[in-house]
């Protein structure tokens, strides 16, 4: 039989190629072959996808998001080049991992597609997932030639802490981007401002108080209002367009380039040629950390499985919450998860995640292979550890 193993990574553990990689490895020693598809949907993760698709990579080395040097890298094919926030500016680049909410800046996104452009992309793709900081996009705008000056004229920083400052913005020297297609991948839709907006929702996740979460809003107005008086008069527009506010307002630097914002999953899948490799599948593999009352709204696995139909869909995830009532609807035949094979906490132990991805792997190929009734399910076993 033929299964398609297509999951995305389980954050902050193993990427999707690993994650594949072992449950590949337990269906192969049930004597089932796959295919494996490392999955991304616009998140960390992106370009790792990318390349495990086929696409080249390209070091890169750029500002991290508190300033210090960072080696990221981007992947290029037929085209199009994928960048990613998460390896160029995003929490991962923190010195030390300290949250930097007022001082972090998108300057190294930006200086990864301007190293990206040397390729010649007639298509950019922003993958804005797993950012550290809210600065409306200013770092990124600043390294492509953009200009942000205060009333005496001083220029700024591009960050949250210089948001309020902002009163002229020139782009005259900014990098020309005519031609290129930009597609910002994510599913994320807040806008840049208000109650749903960057600071207020994504803030306190990247370490804001009460009082720097308002500080940012009023600089994020600010900002919209310095780009409107600047030349910009469809900021506003931009600032209330759906997913203007992911990445701390990088989809609103966006929008302004002249970015289509698009939903990430089914963008991945049609990028990584997800339709091309389903066909003759008789069961297809997906998965991600967390499975939960999200997950129907479009997340990966669901988009995966409505994709799949009607091709049998099984999810594996680090933990799951949501009901089994809910499978079905969600599009899956069956979840597995770590849980139910140890009680121990797999959330910071790679290793017993690999090792439990390649016993369910197993596990999922033997019921495919010879029937569940026949194989029964060790899940809950007296074999967990």
């Amino acid at each position: 039989m033929k299964v398609l193993v297509a999951p995305d990574k389980f954050k902050g553990s193993l990427s999707a190629s690993e994650v594949a990689d072992r449950l590949a490895e337990g269906l192969a020693t049930a004597g089932v072959d796959s295919y494996r598809m490392p999955l991304a949907d616009g998140g960390d993760g992106s370009v790792d996808a990318a390349v495990a698709a086929g696409f080249v990579p390209h070091p890169v080395t750029v500002a991290g998001a508190g300033g210090t040097p960072t080696y990221g890298r981007i992947a290029v094919a037929h085209g199009t080049a994928v960048v990613e926030v998460a390896n160029t500016c995003g929490l991962t680049t923190l010195p030390s991992g300290r949250p930097l909410p007022l001082d972090a800046s998108s300057l190294g996104m930006g200086q990864a597609i301007s190293q990206a452009m040397r390729y010649r992309p007639r298509r950019l793709v922003l993958a804005l997932g797993g950012s550290a900081g809210t600065d409306g996009g200013m770092g990124l705008l600043a390294a492509l030639g953009y200009t942000f000056a205060d009333a005496r004229g001083n220029r700024l920083r591009g960050c949250g802490r210089s948001l309020g400052r902002v009163h002229t913005i020139d782009s005259s020297r900014a990098a020309k981007l005519t031609g290129v297609e930009i597609v910002v991948a994510g599913d994320v839709t807040n806008p840049l401002l208000g109650p749903d907006g960057a600071a207020a929702v994504y803030g306190p996740q990247k370490g804001a108080t009460d009082d720097e979460v308002r500080f940012l809003e009023a600089g994020l107005n600010n900002l919209v209002r310095a780009f409107a008086r600047s030349g910009y008069p469809e900021a506003t527009t931009a600032a209330a367009t759906a997913g203007a506010g992911s990445a701390g307002g990088i989809g609103f630097a966006a929008l302004l380039l002249g970015a289509e914002i698009v939903s990430g999953a089914d963008y991945f899948l049609d990028l990584l040629g997800f339709d091309h490799h389903l066909p003759g599948c008789e069961l297809v593999i997906t998965g991600e950390g967390s499975i939960d009352e999200q997950t129907p709204n479009g997340k990966l696995p669901t988009v995966v499985a409505r994709r799949s139909r009607p091709v049998p869909v099984v999810a594996v995830a680090g933990r799951s919450i949501l009901p089994q009532r809910r499978w079905h609807a969600a599009g899956f035949t069956d979840v597995h998860t770590l849980g139910d094979y140890t009680d121990r906490d797999t959330a910071d132990d790679p290793d017993l995640t690999r090792q439990l991805l390649t016993r369910i792997g197993r596990q999922i190929g033997r019921a495919a292979a010879y029937g569940p009734e026949v194989v029964g399910d060790d899940r809950w076993s007296s074999a967990r550890n």
